[in-house]
């Protein structure tokens, strides 16, 4: 059986090195360094080609870390090849062997400030090392105390509405005044709304969960929200520098998202989006699922609104959430400044609902004329009750 399967991850058989050239650690022998360390053999191994954590695992199983580098420097190996599932992914790997200087590599981690977790070790975190499939490695940049203390996972789809942007946002911000870390992939949409909350409110540090290599930032239009989460809290993976964001390792980054919280919400999801299997292995822990609700008619709700129907909690605000884990939420009165729009624009706003819609929609739906319907737009854009992007007109939440 592929080591892969233990995950269901479909790793590739070829290719997918580590970045590790542009680095040039097979270049310029390094110095002597002395004994490495069990983390620096562990870099080594997760630098190989398509060596995700079930492979990573199954290598380990073989013998220790420093061993199986060994090993592989040898013209054949039964046991390695049956791991790597092919011969070709074999040969792949006593490449890299040959062309990786272990100390150099080491030492790269160490100068960039990548801290470097070994299971069992007492640097690793607790949290995990009791999950049912642990990282064999992580690394992290930040403050790894972040995670200490009640998490949850806010996460949901990166075609996410207004609406959605804005609650994660809200969610993340009050859940993070609360004391709560808040943990998220750092995808677009629902993901960075919510870090993005979490790092306004100041309080409680964020923490991120990636699918690549801590240099590799993905996706580039979040590299600013990427710094700000490193530097104000944690950034965690299980892949080494230069490891790109390959497809298969964000099913294995969701388990990590699921094992370090008490709760899910899933604020917008498609039926099949990513969120859900961050449910499923959320689930698999007996981990607390909440689902924020959303427009019946909305693509974007559809997810959450199957676990509604299934029998999954409802969130409304943080306030619910923090119900779940038992924590209080301060009173902070919400005040709402924008003017009361007049009768005709609250028809519109009656007739616009939640649910994006362009202005023939709520033309129809309100029964106003398309000149009344154009003029009580523009003023509640003014006044800050809708935002317009292209055709499509969308409610603002105080």
């Amino acid at each position: 059986m592929p080591a892969s399967d233990a995950l269901n991850i479909p790793e590739a058989n070829g290719g997918g090195h580590v970045g590790w050239h542009k680095h040039g650690l097979g270049q310029h022998p390094s110095e002597p360094t002395g004994e490495l360390p069990l983390e620096a053999w562990l870099v080594a191994l997760a630098v190989l080609p398509a060596v995700g954590p079930a492979r990573l695992r199954a290598l380990l199983d073989i013998a220790e870390p420093e061993a199986v580098w060994e090993r592989l420097q040898v013209n054949s190996d039964k046991e390695l090849v049956a791991v790597a599932g092919s011969y070709q992914l074999f040969e792949s790997w006593r490449r890299c062997v040959r062309e990786v200087d272990v100390a150099l590599l080491w030492s790269l981690h160490r100068s960039q400030d990548i801290g470097v977790a070994a299971l069992g070790t007492p640097s690793y975190p607790q949290v995990l090392a009791a999950d049912i499939e642990p990282p064999v490695v992580l690394f992290h940049q930040g403050d790894l105390s972040a995670i200490a203390g009640p998490c949850v996972a806010i996460v949901g789809t990166r075609r996410c509405t207004r609406y959605g942007s804005e609650v994660a946002f809200d969610l993340g911000r009050d859940l993070a005044k609360a004391g709560v870390g808040v943990v998220s992939g750092l995808a677009l949409g629902i993901d960075a709304a919510a870090h993005a909350g979490a790092l306004e409110a100041a309080a409680k540090p964020p923490i991120g969960v990636v699918g690549s290599g801590l240099d590799q930032v993905y996706p580039e239009r979040n590299r600013s929200l990427w710094r700000a989460v490193a530097e104000a809290g944690v950034l965690l993976g299980e892949a080494p520098l230069g490891a790109a964001p390959e497809r298969w390792r964000f099913p294995a980054r969701n388990r990590i998202i699921a094992a370090l919280v008490d709760v899910v919400v899933v604020v917008e999801s498609h039926a099949k989006g990513g969120s859900m299997h961050t449910v499923t292995e959320a689930l698999k822990r007996d981990k607390y699922v909440m689902a924020v609700p959303g427009p019946v008619r909305s693509s974007a709700s559809n997810g959450c609104i199957e676990l509604l129907a299934d029998g999954g909690a409802p969130c409304r605000d943080a306030g619910d959430v923090l119900l779940a884990l038992g924590v209080s939420l301060p009173e902070t009165p919400k005040l709402d400044y924008r003017p009361q729009p007049n009768t005709i624009g609250q028809q519109v706003l009656d007739a616009l609902g939640w649910q994006p819609a362009d202005a023939e929609q709520i033309q129809a739906r309100s029964g106003l004329v398309m000149t009344q319907v154009a003029c009580a737009i523009e003023e509640l854009r003014a006044a800050g009750w809708v935002a317009v992007s292209g055709r499509w007109i969308e409610q603002v939440a105080p």
